[in-house]
């Protein structure tokens, strides 16, 4: 009997594992994948993002787990890289300078997983300070990836459906929804989790960013409250991180907050381009969500739905790490083990 798995949301978390997925056991053992969203790129939150890897607004997601699945993204997207997709998938390799205005010290749990990662001197750092006119206490420099998804996710969809995945353009708003036909349920919503598993730590994380034309930056500053980073095209200028903020309009005075503090990090930014502004809201929880629940369907049997969802601004980051762990589960299931840890 052919077996059904479901992949509801179809952003980079979504399409990591549906790729995933359809490689790993479609042929092997007759399951038939699919994908459901009502957005597809260039329509997602994450095609707004400036792709920078880097574990950021995932709250208190244990450091074991941040260190395994950024870990194995980051392999992943130096993988490719070194494939010659670079151009194909925008992948480029930047060096970062990374500023602390307010703490102690700066070393973070993945910083054996960058290139080159180097504390700021204390003489760099008086310099910073007075070129920034901030007081910066502590900061690092390393190398690491942007991986554009308005890129990737054309190319993790060719990937799904070349590895004989379906894909269906469908609001999913209920599970009963799929319940009937499909054996497992793969959700990957993002913020629609708050209503579709009825998870009330779902909290937006309100991101402002502009783009502009700056050809001549080629590295990514960033504080503690703003943030360049160049992309194939463009460069991103950031931003906020507003909690519970579902304003998905242009905001004047972030706009303003934007571009001064930009111009502290490198007034270079004067002379650039402007291009757009774009607002999206990261699927903020206080843990990235990656577990198995049964539900009940409406013919009395049950059906597994796996979540994998919370991911704040680490989305890109983790995706394809997150996507081993789901897919470990899919595999237990299809062998008849289950591993269910929790039900909403």
């Amino acid at each position: 009997m052919v077996k059904k798995v479901a992949i509801v949301g179809a952003g980079v978390v979504g399409l990591s594992c549906a790729v995933k997925i359809a490689e790993s056991v479609a042929d092997r053992r007759n399951v038939d994948v699919c994908v459901f969203s009502d957005k597809f790129s260039p329509n997602t939150t994450g095609d707004g993002s400036a792709g920078l890897w880097g574990p950021y607004l995932i709250c208190d997601t244990a450091s074991d787990k941040i260190n395994k699945w950024s870990d194995e993204t980051h392999q992943f997207f130096h993988e490719l890289w070194k494939s010659g997709k670079a151009a194909e998938l925008g992948i480029s390799l930047i060096p970062v300078t990374r500023l602390i205005i307010d703490g102690d010290g700066f070393n973070p749990c993945w910083s054996r997983v960058v290139f080159g990662f180097t504390p700021v001197s204390y003489e760099q750092l008086d310099q910073y300070s007075r070129e920034h006119n901030v007081k910066y206490t502590a900061g690092a420099h390393f190398v690491t990836f942007t991986c554009e998804p308005t890129f990737l996710l054309p190319y993790l969809m060719k990937r799904f459906q070349s590895a004989g995945g379906k894909v269906f353009e469908k609001r999913i708003n209920n599970f009963d929804e799929l319940d009937q036909d499909y054996d497992l349920i793969i959700n990957c919503t993002g913020m629609g989790a708050k209503l579709l598993a009825n998870d009330r730590k779902v909290r937006p994380i309100r991101g402002q960013v502009h783009r502009v034309e700056a050809s001549w930056i080629f590295q990514s500053t960033q504080n503690d409250v703003n943030y360049i980073i160049p992309n194939v095209g463009s460069v991103v200028l950031g931003g906020t991180a507003q909690f519970d903020d579902y304003n998905e309009n242009a905001s004047a005075d972030d706009s303003k907050f934007i571009r001064s503090g930009c111009l502290n990090l490198d007034p270079s930014i004067a002379n650039s381009t402007f291009l757009k502004e774009w607002v999206g809201l990261r699927p903020g929880r206080n843990t990235i969500r990656i577990e198995e629940e049964t539900i009940r369907k409406r013919n009395g049997k049950t059906c597994t739905i796996i979540h994998n969802y919370g991911h704040g601004g680490s989305g890109v980051t983790t995706a394809w790490g997150c996507a081993t762990d789901v897919l470990d589960l899919v595999k237990g299931q299809l062998n008849g083990v289950s591993n269910v840890k929790s039900k909403l």
